[in-house]
């Protein structure tokens, strides 16, 4: 569950960080992409780390 919501947190912040840009919409979608890539691997980590501390 933490990584579907840092993956659709990474999406909102990529798309606003491109609209702030003044982006396409393939600009968005890219940005969108690379965000949310970025947020999976820092909310797998997280969700790791999470579970070595409770076991």
């Amino acid at each position: 569950m933490i990584i579907l919501a840092f993956l659709i947190l990474g999406i909102a912040m990529g798309i606003r960080a491109a609209k702030r840009r003044n982006g396409t919409r393939l600009d968005m979608a890219q940005y969108a992409a690379g965000y949310g890539i970025a947020f999976i691997i820092l909310g797998g980590l997280i969700t790791i780390l999470l579970e070595r501390l409770v076991t």
